[in-house]
């Protein structure tokens, strides 16, 4: 019969003693330093950032109790009066069925309303009601405080290039 092996003292000290000798886990920089600042790869820091800027709105916007998401769809509603849920979904970057909480639970509170194609009546439209109005308004006073945060520094000319950059990247990966 096959005598259990004894747990090594090594590994069990490790368990219980985060102080114990010999090499332990790499602990990673904080954001902005080693690979996770101008070393890393630009996919990674553009991950990193969007992560970063989308927890600072998500808490901005919680005391209008609306979601990033949430958000996003009444800004192009607001752009793009009378899109359909699918185009809803491409412009703001969700899936379909996602749109489509969004859609049920912003017009349960009266922020939108859905009408008729004029030509295809199957299709729906989807517009904001005064109430979606003013709610994106409230929401866009936490995002312009973000926006100016992230320009801070930032002269007219850096921040135009940038935006050019992103626009670029864009539509270059779009259909890759």
């Amino acid at each position: 019969m096959k005598q259990p092996k004894p747990a090594s003292s090594k590994r069990s000290s490790r368990a219980g003693n985060r102080s114990a000798p010999g090499p332990g886990p790499a602990v990673p920089p904080p954001p902005g330093q080693g690979k996770r600042g101008e070393q890393g790869f630009l996919a990674y820091l553009l991950r990193q950032a969007q992560a970063a800027s989308r927890l600072t709105l998500e808490r901005a916007l919680a005391e209008l109790a609306v979601t990033p998401p949430q958000f996003v769809v009444l800004t192009m509603l607001k752009a793009y009066p009378g899109l359909s849920g699918a185009d809803l979904a491409r412009v703001a970057l969700l899936t379909p069925q996602t749109v489509g909480v969004i859609i049920r639970n912003l017009e349960r509170d009266g922020a939108i309303r859905k009408t008729p194609h004029p030509v295809h009546g199957r299709m729906l439209q989807w517009t904001l009601t005064g109430r979606g109005l003013t709610l994106l308004e409230k929401c866009r006073h936490h995002a312009l405080a973000l926006e100016r945060r992230l320009v801070a520094g930032l002269d007219a000319r850096t921040l135009a290039a940038i935006r050019r950059w992103l626009a670029k990247i864009a539509a270059d990966l779009q259909d890759s």
